[in-house]
């Protein structure tokens, strides 16, 4: 094969349809003119996980409507931008190995030189069971046989007979979120479920743009969760973190925010999980003051490091902690933390 330049020259080059998902926080489709200009450095990587962009890169062929998938972690510089000797050697490895048509079955040979792929990682199977109901739903392919399985427990409302569904039926509900009655069977069986159901549930839920009324009906049972309940406060925050935009969702993360006082726990999973709601500078002034008041200096460099790595975050935690209203508390965390890296 000639010189190529990128992932998706690989792909177009060997006539492949193709769609790329990012799997690092939390499971969102990339555009291809997003995944274009993230290859091009013309973009940063929007949602960097420990310094990496965490790709799930899913093909196939015309001819062949079965796809294939590759699971691949790149390595980001100090900006979020893509690192172009790791993606160059991720794409030689795969040009060596398959040549130019990346849908046939390797030979031993060739599936020795894949497995030593460097860049090659192994998602958890909660990603994975969500990843695959997304492709299929995206590729207008039916769901597993354990999609009816969850609709009739829901329906049936035999809440302790939980052990007869699997994740993978959670999953493809959840992918298929946007019809009404569908939204509504979930929204009305929340405050119902077990926790050995909410759990898998609200980390499905957190990798769709949720409707009104799963969004109130999860605001709901935030509200009456106990405060000491921290296991079931993070399922159900989490479970709102591709929806933060929506008005009600946004209120509820100010008005914690605005509280006297958040559990540590609660602080990781807004920066990990729900980042997106620390949108403006009065948002990062509260959450970098209730991080500082825990006067855990290895905590406060940890969540800091992360949240600077995200292109939309980085700008607005700068300019806080440029702030002259800024606490004490939070100006000596502020002077540890630049102390410790000079």
């Amino acid at each position: 094969m000639t010189t190529i330049a990128s992932i998706s020259e690989l792909l177009t080059l060997s006539n492949c349809q193709f769609r790329v998902y990012d799997l690092g926080r939390k499971i969102d489709k990339l555009s291809k003119e997003t995944f274009n200009k993230v290859e091009l450095n013309q973009l940063p990587y929007p949602s960097p996980f420990k310094g990496h962009a965490h790709l799930a890169i899913t093909f196939w062929q015309k001819q062949s409507p079965q796809p294939f998938l590759w699971f691949v972690k790149l390595p980001l510089d100090e900006r979020g931008l893509l690192n172009q000797g790791a993606r160059n050697h991720f794409v030689a490895i795969i040009a060596e190995a398959l040549g130019a048509d990346l849908s046939v079955d390797p030979t031993e040979k060739q599936e020795e030189l894949l497995k030593s792929n460097p860049y090659i990682f192994t998602p958890s199977q909660y990603k994975l069971a969500m990843l695959n109901s997304l492709i299929s739903f995206d590729l207008k392919s039916p769901p597993s046989q354990h999609y009816q399985s969850f609709q009739r427990y829901l329906t049936d409302k035999n809440w302790q007979q939980w052990r007869t569904i699997g994740v993978q039926g959670i999953t493809d509900f959840v992918a298929r979120i946007g019809d009404k009655e569908h939204d509504e069977l979930i929204a009305n069986s929340l405050a119902d479920l077990p926790f050995e159901v909410l759990s898998p549930l609200c980390g499905a839920l957190e990798n769709k743009t949720l409707s009104l009324c799963i969004i109130e009906s999860l605001l709901h049972l935030l509200s009456k969760t106990p405060s000491d309940n921290l296991d079931k406060q993070q399922m159900l925050l989490r479970s709102l973190a591709s929806s933060t935009e929506h008005t009600l969702v946004d209120n509820y993360f100010l008005n914690l925010l605005n509280k006297e006082q958040l559990d540590t726990d609660l602080l990781i999973c807004i920066s990990g999980r729900c980042w997106a709601t620390l949108n403006n500078d009065k948002r990062i002034m509260l959450f970098l003051e209730h991080l500082a008041a825990k006067q855990d200096f290895e905590l406060f460099t940890a969540i800091f490091k992360d949240l600077v790595a995200i292109p939309t975050i980085r700008p607005i935690l700068f300019q806080c902690m440029r702030s002259t209203e800024r606490s004490e508390t939070l100006s000596v965390a502020i002077g540890q933390l630049f102390t410790a890296q000079g």
